[in-house]
């Protein structure tokens, strides 16, 4: 046993999760009745899911009522990369559409969700999130509620908390980040299980109708991943921006690719940052943040699902229009921190700009969930391994600028 636990210790956890993921593969093709193993998915993304809005919630105040220095340019900077980046994609989705129009086979089905109305009743609920009972907000995974009520605690402690009190919270912080690296600890085991799940459950012959509209997607978002995004990060740091972005998608999009939760992957996220030797006062607070404004992946979604239901019904699209759409998008995607399918329940108010009514755009909603089991993965994957990349870009600027050597 010894011998068994010092082979473990002393593997990588990417090495681990490799293992998990081909163990999880065989056992979904070989024995796909033994569904005792979904217990394994199951456990380990509600354990991130119960321990990430109270991890955010001590983490930041924590940060902000023992910083000493200033981090207001490093969040101006990230701010504006998560945005530039989510315009960026959208921008990309149009000229991916526009290259390749698709239409797609229209159908029904019970959505089960009810989607917003128009950007207004989005910015209503954003700001009705914001002002939620705390306890509330972290119970239900309001991560802007849980950000802005650990923004203002943070300030007040900051400036009225005695010595040993901002100690103290040092202490819980430090308590959980331990409880969070011990389930990360078990993430070979949870993505054995999701992994079996996938296999045992989902064949690809649902995917045949829609293969051509799923490719598009998933090419643009890597698209997305491989070139545009690097490129910002390249033109910024001015380096090469590939061993950060091959090191985020290994380290947090993999996890996020099978979670399919970015709210479950805030602790991977934090971790890596750690691991990253970036400044705790500023990731503990841009990486929820991101978790909540940089969404790549849905603004890519929203765009392409919109275009291609008008090109299905022969709405006539301009490019200037398609620009705006961007814009909505971009706007759009903003809103949709840690809902399940929330980028394509902005999809209607997408679609009400060429004239196209709520049950057909509902009818492209229902497309998306049949299809969701991959793009919500590649969506999730590519929001989720932003929020690092861009908050390590905006840090080691800084760094370039003091004279620092990067880790990479």
């Amino acid at each position: 046993m010894k011998a068994i636990g010092k082979i473990w210790n002393g593997t990588s956890l990417i090495v681990k999760i490799l293992v998990g993921l081909v163990l999880g593969t065989l056992f979904g093709l070989l024995t796909p009745q033994a569904t005792f193993l979904t217990i394994l998915g199951d456990l380990f993304v509600g354990a991130l899911k119960g321990i990430a809005p109270l991890l955010v919630f001590v983490l930041v105040i924590s940060s902000l009522a023992n910083a000493t220095g200033s981090i207001g340019k490093r969040f101006t900077m990230v701010i504006a990369l998560y945005l530039a980046s989510t315009l960026i994609a959208a921008i990309m989705a149009v000229i991916a559409s526009f290259l390749f129009p698709m239409t797609i086979k229209l159908t029904t089905g019970d959505i089960g969700s009810t989607p917003p109305g128009g950007l207004l009743e989005i910015f209503k609920s954003i700001l009705g999130n914001i002002v939620q009972n705390p306890i509330t907000a972290i119970g239900t995974a309001n991560y802007i509620g849980v950000l802005a009520w650990a923004v203002m605690l943070g300030l007040a402690f900051k400036a009225f908390a005695s010595p040993n009190l901002k100690t103290s919270l040092q202490n819980i912080s430090d308590a959980v980040s331990q409880v969070v690296r011990w389930i990360i600890g078990l993430a070979p085991f949870g993505i054995l299980g999701l992994v079996f799940t996938a296999v045992s459950t989902s064949g690809l012959s649902i995917f045949a109708d829609y293969g051509k509209l799923l490719f598009l997607l998933v090419g643009t978002m890597a698209f997305v991943t491989l070139v545009s995004n690097p490129l910002i990060v390249g033109l910024t740091l001015r380096r090469n921006p590939y061993p950060l972005v091959f090191k985020c998608l290994r380290e947090s999009g993999i996890t996020a690719f099978f979670t399919r939760s970015s709210a479950a992957n805030i602790p991977v996220n934090m971790s890596l940052c750690e691991r990253l030797g970036l400044d705790k006062d500023f990731y503990s607070v841009s990486i929820p943040l991101g978790a909540t404004i940089n969404m790549d992946g849905a603004a890519v979604v929203i765009t392409i699902m919109t275009l291609a239901a008008a090109h299905t019904l022969g709405v006539s699209v301009s490019f200037v229009s398609a620009i705006v759409l961007s814009i909505l998008a971009t706007l759009g995607a903003c809103g949709t921190s840690g809902v399940a399918g929330g980028s394509l329940l902005l999809i209607p108010m997408a679609c009400s700009m060429f004239g196209i009514n709520n049950d057909i755009a509902m009818q492209v909603v229902a497309v998306g969930f049949i299809i969701s089991v991959i793009q919500d993965s590649c969506e999730t994957a590519i929001n989720s391994s932003g929020d690092v990349l861009f908050t390590a870009t905006a840090e080691f600027r800084e760094w370039i600028k003091a004279g620092r050597k990067l880790p990479l």
